[in-house]
């Protein structure tokens, strides 16, 4: 089960079933299943407090994801500062949705194992980002059908 939740921001996911389809969906092309995941939305401030006071990390980022999974069950916090994605979007020239969207996949991703450290990791994992971004618009399209 897919949970949201918004701490020091004023945002809230439309089309919440619809995206947990799609996450249930990314996780099962994986071999993996959906035990309970937190999609938190928070503020830059609020991350950064997050990433200074659990990972010792004195920066901002667009993501943390704390990992309970347990075997091929996923489960975990995901923290997303909606600033840091509208800033994102910006840069890369891309809409907000779309950068919304990735960073969920990226930190199902890393609840799966996945990794960005080495520039080999960050390359396996830009890959299934596309790649599961590219199921979201097919089943978009199939669902408008």
């Amino acid at each position: 089960m897919i949970r949201y939740y918004s701490e020091n921001v004023t945002f809230s996911l439309s089309g919440k079933r619809f995206n947990n389809r799609w996450l249930k969906a990314v996780a099962e092309s994986e071999n993996f299943s959906l035990g309970n995941i937190s999609i938190i939305y928070c503020s830059d401030s609020y991350i950064l407090d997050m990433n200074e006071k659990f990972l010792k990390h004195d920066y901002y980022t667009d993501i943390i994801t704390f990992d309970y999974c347990e075997g091929n069950v996923l489960s975990g916090d995901l923290f997303i500062s909606i600033d840091s994605v509208k800033d994102n979007a910006s840069s890369f020239g891309v809409t907000f949705e779309n950068e919304l969207n990735r960073v969920m996949v990226h930190g199902v991703l890393h609840l799966m194992g996945y990794d960005d450290h080495t520039d080999a990791e960050q390359k396996i994992m830009r890959s299934k980002e596309n790649e599961y971004l590219a199921l979201r618009e097919k089943m978009l399209s199939e669902e408008k059908k």
